[in-house]
């Protein structure tokens, strides 16, 4: 008997695709980790009448190259979806955008659910110590469970809360946050790099390559923070907007 629903998920350092494994234990489903999808260049058909998208937000939206690989991916046979999307603190006005991508899909808008989890945005923002993180998804586990409940029972997610604060940031902030914030640049690396290659395994874009057993990046970048995040030694650096702030990667946490 094929399977109700398929749970696609894009994860950076482990936030969504934790989301996802808990989700899935609900809906006893397939999961398909769109990070080796779109490194590979693969585009799998869907086929499946309900389809749960699980990302983190990036600029309070799916990450653009999340959109991407779903606009050229075969939905045909995709009837409803529903959006989980992981941030450290909203979501904005992502939904409204959701609703867009399901129009061009030719698929039901299900509603979108947010998950607050730790930040990892470290380019920006602090990332909370251990402690910290797993209070804070011991606090969105019953959140994980309403929304995968939902979804069981083929239902409509409880629409989120709706501000023109929220239209900006959605609407305004995305769009600039792109243009001058998304660049790889800004990327560097210590003498503590210990040439073990995780930070190009870790990257979807392929944007990361070693020479001389050293990374160095490309013009492609998705700032998901996984080079930084999961480095062992610390090595990578953003800039000095990272220095001396705590990595974070849910893996780290001991589950």
């Amino acid at each position: 008997m094929a399977d109700k629903y398929l749970i696609l998920y894009f994860t950076g350092t482990g936030n969504s695709r934790y989301v996802a494994e808990k989700v899935a234990e609900k809906l006893d489903c397939k999961r398909i980790n769109l990070n080796t999808e779109i490194k590979n260049n693969g585009t799998p058909s869907v086929d499946t009448e309900g389809v749960v998208l699980i990302a983190p937000t990036y600029a309070w939206r799916i990450p653009r190259i999340v959109q991407e690989w779903i606009k050229k991916t075969d939905f045909s046979q995709a009837k409803k979806v529903w959006f989980v999307l992981t941030c450290g603190s909203e979501i904005g006005n992502a939904s409204l955008y959701n609703q867009r991508l399901c129009r061009s899909l030719g698929c039901a808008y299900m509603g979108t659910a947010q998950i607050i989890m730790p930040e990892n945005y470290i380019a920006m923002f602090d990332a909370p110590d251990k402690n910290t993180a797993r209070d804070i998804i011991k606090k969105a586990e019953p959140v994980i469970q309403r929304a995968a409940q939902a979804i069981a029972a083929g239902e409509k997610l409880p629409a989120e809360k709706d501000s023109l604060y929220y239209r900006l940031l959605s609407s305004v902030v995305n769009p600039l946050f792109y243009t001058f914030s998304v660049k790889a640049k800004a990327f560097t690396v210590d003498d503590r790099c210990i040439g073990c290659g995780k930070c190009a395994e870790k990257c979807p874009l392929k944007n990361i390559h070693l020479v001389d057993r050293k990374p160095v990046w490309g013009k492609s970048c998705t700032h998901c923070m996984a080079c930084i995040c999961y480095c062992p030694v610390e090595a990578v650096e953003y800039g000095q907007k990272s220095k001396g702030k705590p990595r974070y990667h849910l893996e780290g946490l001991d589950l």
